[in-house]
C-alpha cells in the first residue's frame, strides 16, 4: 500500500511476499481446476469438484465455472440475472465477496446458476452467524462492510499472520479520516493484478480508487476466506498506518511515515538487487 500526503513511489509496496511465492509455484494460482475426489458413499468411485481459491474475483470464478462445465466463455456471467442469488441489499445484485471459496462437487452436471447459488448460500451460512454479526457491530459496520474489509485484507496481506495487522491499518485509517490508498483496489478498478502501480493509475476515475475516494470501496474486491473475515472482525491491536513487505516473510508495519520510508527504501534495494541477479550478462 501507499499512503496519503507525502510523495509516493511508483512501485507497489504490499503483498510482495505472496506474489513472489506465486511466481515460484509455491502457492496455487492461475485457473481453477476440476479435481477428482473419492466418493464417501461409494468407496473407489470418483466424482469431480471445482476448487475456488481464497481471494479470487467474481470474474475469475465465472470463467472457472464455464471451463469446469465445458460451457462457452461468458455463459456463467450471462446467467447472473436469472440465478436468483440471495445477496445483501447493499450488494445491488453484485455477488462479489459472496462467492465463497471452497470445494464444490460437480455431480449431476450442475448448471452455472446452481453452482453460484451454492457459493452464495455457503457465504450466507458463514456470514450470518452471531459471531460475524457481533464482530461487525463491534467495529461499527454491517456484515457487508465487514466482508468488504476482509476482501481488502485477503488481497493485501502477504501471509495469514499479517491479516489482523492489515485489518488494523484499514480501521486506523478509516478512524482518522485518511484514504485507504490500497493498490489492491486500484487493481480491481483496472481489472488486473500487478506488482506496480503508477501515479497515473492512482488518478483513475473509479469508485474503487481508494487514493481519491474516502472510506471503503462500494463492494468487496474479491471473495475472501474465513481467515480474512476473522481478521476483519478481530483486527490485531496496534497503531499502524503503513506497511510494506520488504521481502517474503518480512512485512513491516509502522505508525511512522519516516520509518515507513526507510522500509520502502530497503524494499527498493532488495528489488533492485534481485533484478540485477536475474539480468543475463553479455559475453565480452
Amino acid at each position: 500500500m501507499q499512503m496519503n500526503t507525502p510523495p509516493r513511489s511508483t512501485i507497489r509496496l504490499t503483498r510482495r511476499g505472496r506474489l513472489v511465492l506465486i511466481a515460484t509455484g509455491a502457492v496455487a494460482a492461475g485457473t481453477a481446476v476440476a479435481v477428482p475426489l473419492l466418493s464417501m458413499d461409494s468407496p473407489g468411485k470418483k466424482t469431480t469438484a471445482l476448487v475456488i481459491p481464497e481471494g479470487w474475483r467474481a470474474g475469475q470464478i465465472y470463467e472457472a465455472v464455464d471451463k469446469a462445465l465445458a460451457l462457452p466463455a461468458g455463459t456463467t456471467r450471462k446467467s447472473l440475472p436469472k440465478a436468483g442469488l440471495k445477496l445483501p441489499p447493499d450488494a445491488g445484485g453484485n455477488p462479489e465477496g459472496y462467492l465463497f471459496p471452497a470445494t464444490y462437487p460437480l455431480d449431476g452436471k450442475p448448471t452455472p446458476q446452481a453452482l453460484l447459488k451454492q457459493m452464495v448460500s455457503t457465504a450466507n451460512r458463514k456470514f450470518s452467524g452471531a459471531p460475524v454479526t457481533a464482530g461487525a457491530q463491534r467495529n461499527a459496520m454491517n456484515v457487508y462492510q465487514a466482508v468488504t474489509v476482509a476482501s481488502i485484507v485477503q488481497a493485501e496481506a502477504a501471509t495469514r499472520a499479517d491479516m489482523g495487522k492489515v485489518a488494523r491499518v484499514v480501521f486506523n485509517r478509516l478512524e482518522r479520516g485518511m484514504p485507504l490508498q490500497m493498490d489492491s483496489t486500484i487493481n480491481y478498478a483496472l481489472n488486473r493484478a500487478t506488482l506496480r502501480t503508477s501515479t497515473a493509475d492512482t488518478r483513475v476515475d473509479s469508485p474503487y480508487n481508494s487514493y481519491q475516494r474516502m472510506g471503503l470501496p462500494p463492494t468487496p474486491i474479491d471473495n475472501p476466506g474465513e481467515e480474512a473475515v476473522r481478521a476483519a472482525l478481530t483486527p490485531t491491536p496496534g497503531d499502524w498506518l503503513y506497511f510494506v513487505t520488504v521481502r517474503p516473510g518480512d512485512t513491516r508495519f509502522t505508525a511512522s511515515y519516516e520509518e515507513h520510508q526507510r522500509n520502502v527504501a530497503e524494499f527498493n534495494r532488495v528489488q533492485q538487487s534481485a533484478q540485477a541477479s536475474r539480468t543475463p550478462t553479455k559475453a565480452p
